[in-house]
């Protein structure tokens, strides 16, 4: 056998593109854990007795395909508008009470739709 150059050592793999490839994991999973952070209900929890009850019943019934007032069914866009007779002021409370059927993607529509148009003070029951 003949040997013209000297036999070079054997290299072991490099780890450099491996530590690449972690650093992109990295960074991909920092930038993908913030996306879920902007929806977030602002909720008010009160503590102690229960102020004394204003104003005519509102009873916001969700279902999964309607909404009822107070037991009759109205339209999600005419919502805020058939609650406003009933608020004695702006900071009167609301109960949203989710039947059977209603997931909390509807749930959460109901109060960002009532949020935008002004009754902030929900209840949310059982």
């Amino acid at each position: 056998m003949f040997a013209f150059a000297p036999a070079r050592r054997r290299r072991g793999p490099s780890l450099t593109p491996m530590i690449d490839v972690v650093f992109l994991l990295l960074v991909f999973f920092m930038l993908a854990a913030r996306f879920g952070i902007d929806g977030a209900i602002p909720l008010r929890i009160a503590a102690g007795g229960a102020a004394e009850w204003q104003g005519p019943p509102r009873l916001v019934e969700i279902g999964a395909a309607d909404l009822r007032l107070n037991g009759v069914v109205v339209e999600e866009d005419g919502l805020a508008a058939a609650l406003r007779p009933l608020l004695p002021g702006d900071d009167a409370p609301v109960i949203l009470r989710a039947s059977d059927g209603a997931d909390l993607a509807r749930l959460t529509q109901v109060i960002d739709r009532l949020a935008r148009s002004g009754i902030r003070n929900v209840v949310l029951v059982e």
